[in-house]
């Protein structure tokens, strides 16, 4: 796959980097370090930021265009692009472009999924050919939510977040809010009211509706939009926090049910109306790509 993407038409493509939702998420330990031990469920969503890269001569990293409240050195995609050099001694360079359509601190991964969209595309355009199990170490070292970005497919994830099996679940329609917050995933994890002892359940158990998400008290106690935004959605559906949030979502058996619900709510809430895939959006272009190469 590498070597095919190594072609001026690739470097030209605009490639995604997909929301994901925590379908669920219980805190069953805490490690030595402070690190919390969970088990979640992620879902990919089909709303993404999309990312061009320039290629360049002169072997420097850097972006098209800052964005605003992040140093560029601090960007997640520059130090995803500069991990792959030092990695590799590869000795290329790039210029990273962002669009930017996931909202920061709300919980969908937006710069975790930005991160594994730069080392997945720049393994490929520079002809790297590392393989996937050196990539997930990589994204973890960048973040606990990156290896699923690069693990590609709808997961049942344990440990910090890295340990990934995959499985199939519904593709449902979503209504997503983000509240006028930020919530900081740190202030959360350290509060001392969080609780972290909960008894571990089976795949099962989550298929069968347990959608216990342990962060959601201490969000709702911190951030009253929080609150209001689950409140305001559970009129519709039943209503979950993604995570740490800010956000919060719904899922919908039917298109018409969910853009029901999210053309009462856009007036008042941010929202966005999307569906869940269990295939990211990322790993479906690249699989579209190498098909249309080899066709």
């Amino acid at each position: 796959m590498a070597k095919m993407l190594s072609n001026q038409a690739a470097w030209a493509e605009r490639w995604p980097a997909s929301a994901k939702l925590n379908l669920m998420l219980r805190i069953v330990g805490q490690r030595e370090d402070g690190y919390h031990l969970l088990q979640t469920v992620f879902q990919f969503v089909d709303l993404c930021d999309w990312l061009i890269f320039h290629p360049v001569d002169n072997g420097e990293v850097r972006l098209l265009k800052t964005i605003p409240g992040v140093a560029e050195a601090d960007d997640l995609t520059v130090r995803a692009a500069k991990l792959l050099k030092a990695e590799t001694g590869c000795e290329l360079g790039v210029r990273i472009e962002v669009e930017k359509n996931l909202p920061m601190g709300g919980g969908l991964g937006g710069g975790s999924s930005d991160a594994a969209t730069t080392l997945v595309v720049l393994n490929a355009l520079w002809g790297l050919n590392l393989p996937k199990e050196k990539l997930l170490t990589m994204g973890l070292s960048l973040g606990a939510d990156v290896p699923v970005f690069i693990y590609g497919h709808t997961s049942w994830a344990e440990g910090v977040g890295e340990k990934l099996d995959k499985i199939t679940i519904p593709e449902q329609w979503l209504v997503i809010i983000k509240p006028d917050c930020h919530v900081e995933t740190r202030e959360i994890f350290s509060a001392k009211d969080l609780t972290r002892n909960s008894k571990s359940i089976t795949m099962m158990g989550f298929i069968s509706g347990d959608h216990q998400n342990d962060c959601l008290q201490v969000v709702c106690e911190r951030y009253p939009l929080v609150k209001e935004a689950l409140q305001d959605l559970s009129a519709f559906s039943e209503a979950r926090l993604t995570g740490t949030g800010a956000c919060v979502f719904a899922q919908f058996d039917s298109y018409n049910a969910a853009a029901g619900a999210y053309h009462k709510l856009k007036s008042k809430w941010v929202a966005y109306l999307a569906k869940g895939v269990n295939e990211s959006p990322l790993f479906a272009k690249l699989n579209d790509y190498h098909t249309n190469i080899v066709n």
